[in-house]
């Protein structure tokens, strides 16, 4: 049965063709769909994950990063009195309105970060080369990110003004854009001359710390948590509990994360519909060639396995054909710089998703067979 199953695809290709595009149309709408929820709101994490740091001590019960609060200046103290940690630097976050030098400009909204500037700085360690970093110490330079430059109305070397003060853009990297507002990187002394001296005296948004060996990130962060007597309050989170942190909170704690979730599973509900009817669309039409078997002889138990043995082969050929068109999409998509990612284990859900639509296709087809009267079938 299943030599016959391959020779059937074969020489009746064309009746089996539109199934086999109805999977990979499947495959690609649950790929890209993915792929925008984890790029969207991956992008809320983007500063952590861009960061080299092990530990983000912020202001207790922080949502999200863009949500931190002032916390004392002896947070940075009580890190590096814990035996595991080998560096801390602050990190101050200003919330500023950008105005462009060009006439007409009007208004946008910026998220300016307050970073160390020295080569062994943790923040957005994996955007900046030493370069870039040495470039922000110049009073009033700032980094925007490429595709920034035109909301921002501005151009490398330009100049603009966050909350009445100027600013210059030294340079602009890939990689910058995040979720809600744009990101503008500066020094710390370019960022507390915006936040204006109430607000820098405040004390830093977060600090961060590296500590000796990632491993000992979580029982550095559990002894913190804990607390000590004659420090401000404050909660310690490990890089990846807050980059997670961050993305739950838009993604099932905000309306827009609520409405892409109902999105995705309305197209994955639209795309498996298709593909399930097309699957028994082709065993319905084979359907006088299988009573023709039974009649031979064949048992119907051997008909359902060539049923499913079908099934199998349309959707392994429909994954091969989405894969292919999803990675070209998820490329194409990259290099225009919508929000993508991927992972492995995305990848491979999506992957089991189809092919269990697919198997259930078939199943439920065989059934449909197994109780259709042959003599019928061969009118």
């Amino acid at each position: 049965m299943i030599a016959l199953a391959r020779k059937t695809l074969v020489h009746e290709w064309r009746r089996f063709v539109p199934a086999v595009f109805a999977v990979g149309f499947s495959c690609v709408l649950l790929v890209v769909q993915a792929a925008l929820v984890l790029g969207i709101f991956g992008s809320a994490a983007l500063y952590v994950r861009a960061s080299g740091a092990d530990l983000w001590a912020g202001y207790p019960g922080t949502q999200s990063v863009n949500f931190g609060r002032s916390i004392g200046r002896d947070v940075d103290l009580r890190l590096a009195m814990d035996p595991a940690v080998s560096a801390t630097e602050p990190y101050l976050w200003v919330d500023g309105d950008w105005r462009s030098s060009r006439a007409g400009g009007g208004g946008v909204s910026v998220y300016l970060s307050g970073i160390r500037t020295a080569p062994d700085g943790m923040l957005f360690s994996r955007l900046l080369n030493d370069w870039q970093r040495a470039a922000l110490r110049d009073p009033g330079a700032v980094i925007v990110d490429r595709e920034d430059l035109g909301t921002l109305g501005t151009r490398v070397g330009g100049t603009a003004w966050i909350n009445a003060r100027a600013v210059r853009v030294v340079a602009a990297v890939d990689g910058l854009r995040g979720l809600g507002g744009v990101n503008v990187l500066a020094s710390l002394d370019t960022a507390r001359e915006i936040a204006g001296a109430e607000a820098s005296a405040a004390g830093p948004t977060y600090v961060v710390a590296r500590t000796h060996t990632p491993a000992q990130a979580a029982q550095a962060q559990a002894r913190l948590s804990a607390g000590a007597p004659g420090f401000g309050p404050f909660e310690v989170w490990t890089a990846r509990q807050f980059a997670r942190r961050s993305q739950l909170y838009w993604l099932l704690d905000t309306g827009a994360g609520v409405a892409v979730l109902f999105m995705v599973g309305i197209v994955c509900l639209v795309g498996t519909v298709v593909t399930s009817q097309s699957l028994m669309g082709v065993v319905a039409g084979s359907a006088r060639e299988y009573a023709v078997l039974n009649a031979l002889g064949v048992s119907r138990r051997a008909l359902g396995r060539l049923v499913v043995e079908q099934a199998c082969w349309i959707g392994g050929l429909g994954l091969l054909l989405g894969a292919a068109a999803s990675a070209a999409l998820l490329w194409l998509a990259g290099a225009q710089g919508v929000p993508v990612a991927m992972t492995p284990a995305i990848a491979l859900a999506c992957a089991a998703l189809v092919a269990l639509v697919s198997l259930l296709s078939g199943l439920l087809a065989m059934r449909g067979l197994m109780a259709a009267d042959p003599a019928l079938l061969l009118r």
